[in-house]
């Protein structure tokens, strides 16, 4: 039985959690703690950011943090619990900031990701990403960045 989840915007309430999932589910084996609560909260109050998060329950069980610019965005940070992945929370939360960025105006999706991590690269090509290089040191010039994109468009009455 899967678990219901609601997706909705970060809050001030939700900035030490989304920190500590990053520091335990993105950044581990790093230097340090990059994503700390204090630039979790500064993307939360940044006008060209998109924090979404998903509950399932009371509790937090994924978030997303997305900084949009004039024509693309980079998805900087996504995280999902161990025990509630694999239950379409991730996508849902891909697909809220893909409508968020349309609405935008934006064109362009991108995302990096450590060069070992299959699953996140195939999450992200089972959503339409495809490669687009790869940058050596990019995590604290120790490990290798894979980045990936995707162009997104809403299909109009006439090209259906």
């Amino acid at each position: 039985m899967t678990s219901a989840f609601t997706l909705r915007l970060g809050r001030r309430s939700d900035i030490r959690d989304i920190a500590v999932m990053s520091r335990c589910l993105i950044e581990v084996g790093l230097r340090g703690w990059s994503w700390h609560p204090t630039r979790v909260a500064r993307a939360l109050n940044g006008r060209d950011c998109s924090v979404v998060v998903a509950d399932v329950g009371q509790r937090l069980a994924g978030f997303a943090i997305a900084e949009f610019g004039d024509s693309s965005a980079h998805l900087s940070l996504l995280a999902v619990q161990p025990a509630q992945q694999r239950r379409g929370i991730g996508v849902a939360m891909i697909d809220w900031l893909i409508e968020s960025a349309l609405t935008a105006g934006i064109t362009q999706i991108k995302v990096e990701m450590r060069a070992n991590n299959f699953a996140a690269r195939s999450f992200y090509e089972a959503l339409g990403f495809s490669h687009n290089g790869e940058v050596r040191g990019y995590y604290q010039n120790i490990e290798t960045a894979v980045r990936m994109q995707r162009t997104i468009g809403r299909v109009t009455a006439v090209e259906k």
